[in-house]
């Protein structure tokens, strides 16, 4: 209905009007006074109108829209057809006109998924025309056309019903009009005709709807109707001034009551009681003619301040909702520049799981978008995560398998060092098992409650033939006591290079010794680490000193490079791309390293062996991404 300001003295004005009195003959008066002004100010449409709230409607359809979604998935076709048949034996005036098309789009996303499945498991199968997408007969589908056809025919005649009685109240509606104006215009009897006025009045009220495009217009018919039969009536003027007094006593409650409505803090049940309090005042008679503007004028504008602020509430929504849209739309596409192409392991897979569950709480935060819109982000932002989590499950499934072959893999290495640990050639072997062990880090992961088991059994057969070499060949201690004095002495002649010393000269003796080094024996077992720590560390830090990697150098001939390139953007930006790439095959690198780092046990000789050689691996990488990094920032410097 329209809730624009309409008349507030409508047929209902005059209801409670001399309902007791008897009009007495002779008293006619030498001109009429009319109840109601054609062109009073009340004429006007109301601005708080009558019927349902549209707005509140909208809302409770979002409401609903995120939770038929999760009943869906629950649904079978037998659930659908039960749904269809409860349905049908309702009365038509309680179905809805969307049940029909959603029952049968559950019954469509349910047989999609059946044959979906279908194809998947011919497929699998390796059957021939697995592709095909013609579904199985289904007796439930046809049952649920004929039910669901039922249903559209029951409401179809229910509103066809309607609409004859509507228009069948319009003709008794227009009958009653038709016979007040005629017992108007008979001026002769019109104080006889009162009580026939008066029952004309009460059959109008009490016929039913009309259609919506005839409402005004008949019941602006039926307030001109009663106006003319008013203006003709000759009653007793202090009988009238009374019923004039009572309807001033009530609309002057009614104004009263908006009054407190304006202060009312839920905004959408004032506008609502507004509504009410409007149908009272056109239900309540009329007033007396010099009070008609003043009483409506004072009602007038307080349903203007309550309108204002329902409008405010409905445009803060809306903001709101704008917001949440903009909020939404955000997270979507933050969920969709995910990349999900790298991750080779359970940690990324753990880590990538850990954003996307913080997306979906910031989802839940935000509240209802537009209407238009809410659905349609909702369906985007699960894609999006569905997608994810069909990745990392087939990951883990291949995952799973990969592990197992990996753990083939590394028992058959023991079952090899196994055969080996009691050899006593000890060059041959030990040459053989130092392949074992590199064969050994070549091997990925292996199921994690076998891992720490294999592991300690490779080790075992190795460190048995080591130690069974080492006591063989304890006649070498001596030498290699010796060797370790000559290493000690070589990295004490690395210190003792003077810090003024020229780059070139620099790095022709930190050759020398370099080449000394390499000539010198092996050391002692247990100093073999901390005499080779030691060495690594000196030579790493007159590397820096003297920038004998020609690192300092290189990084000025790049900036140089960069600077001549600095007029064409396009290389710029490839070169900068290539640096890139480059970049992320190392972090890859180094991510991979450092992960096979975890399946490692340091506390055998020669896991501690594997761990210098990882962690010097590591260093490297993170050396290399440092200048990678330098490098780009040195072009983005230029962009």
């Amino acid at each position: 209905m329209d809730t624009r300001l309409q008349s507030t003295e409508t047929p209902q004005e005059s209801k409670d009007q001399n309902l007791n009195q008897v009009p007495e003959t002779g008293t006619c008066e030498t001109q009429t006074e009319k109840t109601e002004s054609a062109d009073s100010p009340e004429v006007m449409e109301t601005m708080a109108g009558t019927g349902a709230d549209p707005e509140a409607v909208a809302e409770q359809e979002m409401s609903e829209a995120e939770a038929d979604a999760v009943q869906r998935r629950d649904l079978t076709k037998e659930d659908v057809l039960a749904m269809a048949e409860e349905l049908a034996a309702r009365d038509a005036a309680d179905i809805r006109r969307d049940d029909v098309s959603r029952l049968r789009k559950y019954f469509s996303d349910i047989k999609n998924a059946e044959l979906s499945a279908l194809r998947e498991q011919s497929e699998d199968a390796g059957e021939e025309n697995s592709g095909k997408s013609d579904a199985p007969e289904d007796e439930l589908e046809e049952k649920l056309r004929q039910v669901l056809a039922s249903i559209k025919a029951k409401k179809q005649a229910w509103l066809v019903e309607q609409e004859a009685i509507k228009a069948a109240n319009l003709e008794s509606k227009q009958a009653v009009v038709d016979e007040i104006l005629a017992l108007a215009a008979d001026t002769d009897n019109v104080n006889r005709t009162y009580q026939r006025f008066q029952e004309l009045r009460e059959k109008f009220l009490s016929i039913g709807e009309v259609t919506p495009s005839a409402e005004t217009d008949i019941q602006r018919a039926f307030k001109d109707a009663q106006e003319r039969y008013y203006d003709q009536l000759k009653v007793n003027k202090d009988l009238r001034d009374y019923d004039f007094r009572k309807n001033l006593d009530v609309k002057m409650l009614l104004i009263d009551e908006a009054r407190k409505l304006v202060e009312e803090p839920d905004v959408i049940a004032a506008f609502r009681r507004l509504q009410e309090l409007h149908v009272k005042w056109r239900e309540t008679g009329p007033v007396a003619k010099e009070k008609r503007d003043e009483i409506w004028n004072q009602f007038k504008d307080v349903s203007a301040e309550i309108n204002k602020r329902y409008q405010a509430h409905f445009e803060e929504r809306k903001a709101q909702e704008q917001r949440n849209e903009e909020g939404k739309t955000a997270i979507c596409e933050r969920v969709e520049a995910l990349d999900i192409s790298g991750i080779r392991n359970f940690a990324g897979w753990d880590e990538m799981t850990k954003v996307i569950m913080a997306a979906q709480e910031d989802w839940k935060k935000l509240g209802f978008a537009s209407r238009k819109m809410n659905n349609a982000l909702f369906a985007r932002f699960r894609a999006t995560c569905d997608k994810f989590f069909a990745a990392k499950a087939e990951f883990f499934k291949n995952t799973k398998e990969a592990l197992s072959a990996n753990l083939a893999k590394k028992i058959a290495l023991c079952e090899r060092a196994e055969v080996l640990r009691d050899s006593t050639d000890w060059k041959k072997t030990t040459d053989e098992l130092v392949e074992l062990q590199k064969q050994w880090k070549t091997i990925g992961a292996v199921p994690k409650k076998h891992s720490d088991a294999v592991w300690h059994r490779f080790l075992s057969a190795c460190d048995t033939f080591f130690d069974n070499k080492k006591k063989a060949t304890s006649g070498v201690r001596h030498e290699q006591q010796a060797n370790l004095k000559a290493k000690r002495e070589i990295i004490e002649s690395l210190k003792s290079i003077p810090a003024d010393t020229p780059r070139d000269k620099a790095q022709s003796m930190v050759r020398e010794l370099q080449a000394k080094w390499s000539s010198v024996g092996h050391v002692p077992f247990r100093d073999k680490d901390k005499i080779y720590d030691a060495y690594r560390a000196q030579l790493n830090e007159l590397t820096e000193r003297f920038d004998l990697r020609g690192t300092h150098q290189a990084m000025a001939g790049f900036e140089a490079n960069v600077a001549d390139m600095a007029s064409d953007e396009n290389r710029l930006y490839r070169e900068r791309e290539r640096l890139m790439r480059t970049l992320e095959q190392k972090r890859s690198e180094l991510h991979t390293v450092e992960n096979n780092m975890g399946f490692f046990n340091s506390k055998s000789k020669a896991g501690e062996q594997m761990m210098r050689d990882l962690n010097a691996r590591v260093q490297r990488l993170k050396d290399d991404l440092n200048v990678l990094e330098q490098k780009i920032a040195i072009i983005d410097a230029k962009l």
